[in-house]
């Protein structure tokens, strides 16, 4: 019955600076549609789902995470060139760990601590990267 992911809600303490990650250094698309919900915040569409920035005092406790993302709740982006979006993030200076598992995936934190699974395509290599 269910049919597909609609969207999936990320809070951020800052939407400008949220933006600079999800839109400017992993080219997602700020959706217009986001009606004024009395709080910041962004939509940014991924193909026909859509990550939702929410701009609210954080609940979760972000110290003591684990280091390597893919331990901890995260989301995970399919993305069309693994090796250039890692060169991106570093060049940015983002930390990135290789996928433990050897599959074409990595995992980051954006600017709020929230982990960030990075899926490459099929046929993509996993890269030569550090592992945590």
């Amino acid at each position: 019955m269910t049919a597909q992911l609609h969207h999936v809600s990320v809070i951020v303490a800052d939407t400008a600076r949220a933006l600079g990650f999800y839109r400017d250094l992993l080219d997602l698309p700020v959706n217009p549609d986001r009606p004024d919900l009395g709080y910041p915040g962004a939509w940014l569409d991924v193909g026909a789902a859509q990550i939702h920035l929410l701009e609210l005092p954080n609940p979760d406790p972000v110290e003591n995470r684990p280091a390597h993302g893919g331990r901890d709740r995260h989301l995970a982006l399919a993305v069309s060139d693994l090796e250039r979006v890692l060169a991106r993030l570093e060049a940015a200076g983002v930390a990135v760990s290789r996928s433990r598992s050897g599959r074409a995936a990595a995992f980051c934190r954006d600017p709020d601590g929230n982990a960030v699974e990075l899926i490459g395509q099929p046929g993509q290599s996993s890269g030569s990267g550090s592992s945590p």
